[in-house]
């Protein structure tokens, strides 16, 4: 079986819709989608995530299924619970006028200095109990879309079995996500066996991107899930269409024309 996770299109955020760029993207997409023969499509019920499907969908002559888990990875950190972990986001941080306390703010866009020091958050264990974890309510957010996404695997014959799955009557069906990035990293993570803040680290994937994994069963019934191709952008290449900068930061710190 084959799972495709593709993120939004160019987004809109103040709207939740896409941006002009983003209906380009989308619509390259669709021209495109028939290539990976779906069969079923899965969706985010945020609106960027659900426009970029409609295209593809509609050229399918598919509907698809929305799942409120494959929305946007929705925990957040809490700054005013520990001074220590406020200097992983110490240039983004906002304070609330009204109560004079900081935001709540999402928990990946890390500065990378806070890695260096504290090396639990790359561990697939010990991020649980690091002060970002505490401070959060990532944990019980991360568990469960791992749950609910494994419970949908297991509807194709798929089950968890510690770092693995298992299967009796295996498949080659191909399913899609019409998703986002931070999501797509803790579903990844999951199936990686990895701490989800390696992906958010680690890993940038443009809108409208197709990222592909596999199952592999080299031992009858013991399935493993393997990446063919990550944050593939092949469709705007043909379209000629440059992927957005969307999810990435400045590659020199003087780039003052890319986001910080």
């Amino acid at each position: 079986m084959k799972l495709i996770f593709i993120r939004h299109g160019d987004p809109d955020y103040a709207h939740d819709n896409l941006t002009d760029k983003g209906k380009v993207e989308a619509t390259l997409l669709s021209e495109d989608i028939e290539r990976y023969k779906i069969d079923d499509i899965y969706l985010s019920p945020l609106g960027r995530a659900q426009a970029t499907a409609k295209y593809s969908m509609d050229r399918l002559g598919k509907s698809g299924k929305t799942y409120d888990w494959l929305m946007e990875f929705p925990a957040k950190f809490d700054p005013n619970l520990s001074e220590t972990a406020r200097m992983a986001y110490e240039n983004e941080l906002v304070i609330n006028k009204e109560t004079g306390k900081y935001e709540k703010r999402i928990i990946w866009d890390l500065l990378p200095s806070y890695y260096n020091e504290h090396p639990e958050l790359l561990d697939r264990i010990a991020w649980r109990d690091s002060e970002i974890a505490k401070a959060s309510d990532a944990v019980t957010k991360y568990d469960y879309t791992v749950e609910s996404f494994d419970k949908l695997l297991a509807e194709y014959g798929y089950v968890r079995d510690g770092l693995i799955y298992k299967t009796d009557n295996g498949n080659d069906k191909t399913i899609a996500f019409f998703c986002h990035y931070g999501i797509t990293s803790v579903l990844l993570s999951h199936l990686w066996n990895i701490s989800p803040f390696v992906m958010f680290q680690s890993m940038a994937t443009a809108p409208t991107s197709v990222t592909m994994v596999a199952t592999e069963e080299r031992q009858k019934g013991f399935v493993s899930f393997r990446t063919l191709r990550c944050g593939d952008v092949t469709h705007l290449n043909i379209g000629n269409e440059e992927p957005s900068f969307s999810a990435r930061f400045c590659e020199r710190y003087e780039n003052d024309w890319e986001r910080h």
